[in-house]
């Protein structure tokens, strides 16, 4: 028999790898995101007592579905509309009953996840009821990565399951002429979820890796479930190939590192690898979007043995297509960055410039982008207010600092 600490590490792990799978198989067959949720909660408790008591199962997965599906029984037995159930508790019972080695779990994620960003839903909760349902994090863990209360989040998800049962959010993947609108809204969580690991919005760490672990794997889980779709590939290698850098976008006391400044040995070679592989076999489609787009500029700066070798008029080039497919603010404050080093300061400033028709004022990269342009063409009172502004509008507490040091700089040339 394990002992206690090491079952539930198992337990842990079992339910982590497996979480979404063993749900959205749950949430099929029972047509309900609580019920299924609160069964499989169940029939985790049953599983640390069972397993330490008479070890793991040859199929943890299935023992755990069973469980659920025999725990489903018992809720709905014991609900007062259990009469109209009748042929739902029948096929569950069959289902239950089954030999657990037997049990071959269907993989409805695709459809999980296509339910949890459906359109009708809040954008940030769209996040959190993926990070919860196919990602298998607690609501505790979630609320402390968005820093909110535990039971603001808890609120946020039941609404959201509300939703889903009152507006009748169908539990499938979407026909062919709506598909692609739709992907959209899942990769799009998907890398928001990606972003506020790689840059923490607020807090006093620079990144939260469990974040960003967590969107490599649901977009690795898409790219699995949809193959033949160029984007999901697109945002995959770009979500690698940024999280390459991890470990050298901090110092040891947690201060953030620029690019220019990063120890390139710290790099991930392995994933850089892998995720120019992927771009490489994305591209082959000739199917080209902007997370595609978005993973070549990656892909040249993760490959640049140094700063100084950096391609600076491609990345600049990628950029422009980039702009072409989505004409964001964001983009045009990175091609005027790209400019600034193909050509020069001035340039890159300019095209800055003509970005903001007011409505970056409050935008925060806008305005560091502003500052760091400024000091290289030599408006040094310019720039050190752009930096102040910057300092202003983010919550990060590494982000202030480094800016901090930037302005402080300034003030010494400017003396």
């Amino acid at each position: 028999m394990s002992p206690p600490s090491a079952t539930q590490r198992v337990i842990e792990q079992t339910v982590r790898a497996a979480w979404g799978r063993i749900l959205a198989s749950l949430v099929k067959t029972l047509g309900d995101f609580q019920l299924a949720e609160d069964c499989l909660q169940d029939a985790l408790v049953s599983a640390l007592h069972h397993w330490q008591r008479n070890g793991l199962p040859r199929a943890p997965d299935a023992w755990l579905i069973t469980t659920a599906r025999r725990k489903a029984i018992d809720r709905i037995r014991r609900s007062a509309v259990h009469k109209s159930h009748e042929a739902e508790l029948s096929h569950l019972a069959d289902l239950a009953n089954e030999p657990i080695e037997d049990q071959v779990i269907p993989d409805k994620r695709l459809e999980m996840i296509f339910t949890c960003c459906h359109p009708a839903i809040e954008g940030q909760t769209r996040v959190a009821l993926t990070l919860r349902t196919l990602g298998g994090l607690t609501t505790d863990e979630i609320a402390h990565a968005f820093l909110v209360k535990p039971e603001t989040m808890a609120q946020r998800l039941v609404r959201a399951k509300r939703k889903i049962a009152l507006a009748g959010i169908p539990y499938s993947v979407p026909d062919a002429d709506v598909l692609p609108q739709r992907l959209s809204a899942v990769l799009q969580v998907i890398y928001l979820i990606f972003n506020e690991g790689y840059s923490a919005s607020s807090g006093d760490d620079l990144t939260r890796p469990n974040l960003s672990d967590e969107a490599i794997r649901l977009a690795r889980t898409v790219a699995d479930l949809m193959p033949s779709e160029p984007e999901v590939t697109g945002l995959l290698a770009l979500m690698l190939l940024h999280d390459s850098r991890r470990a050298a976008r901090a110092a040891r006391d947690g201060a953030l590192v620029p690019l220019d400044q990063q120890d390139r040995t710290l790099w991930d070679a392995g994933k850089i690898a892998d995720g120019t592989r992927i771009l490489r076999k994305s591209l082959a489609s000739q199917r080209v979007g902007p997370y595609q787009l978005q993973a070549a500029i990656s892909a040249a700066h993760a490959n640049a043995t140094s700063w100084g070798v950096t391609d600076w008029q491609d990345i600049s080039g990628l950029y422009g297509l980039l702009f072409k497919l989505q004409p964001t603010p964001v983009v045009q404050i990175n091609h005027a960055i790209a400019v600034s080093y193909a050509q020069t300061p001035e340039a890159g400033l300019a095209m800055l410039k003509s970005a903001n028709d007011g409505s970056l004022d409050r935008y925060q990269p806008y305005h560091a982008a502003l500052a760091d342009l400024s000091a290289r063409a030599g408006h040094l009172a310019i720039a050190r207010q752009s930096y102040e502004t910057a300092i202003s509008l983010t919550e990060n507490r590494q982000e202030q600092v480094f800016l901090a040091q930037k302005a402080a700089m300034l003030a010494t040339r400017l003396s």
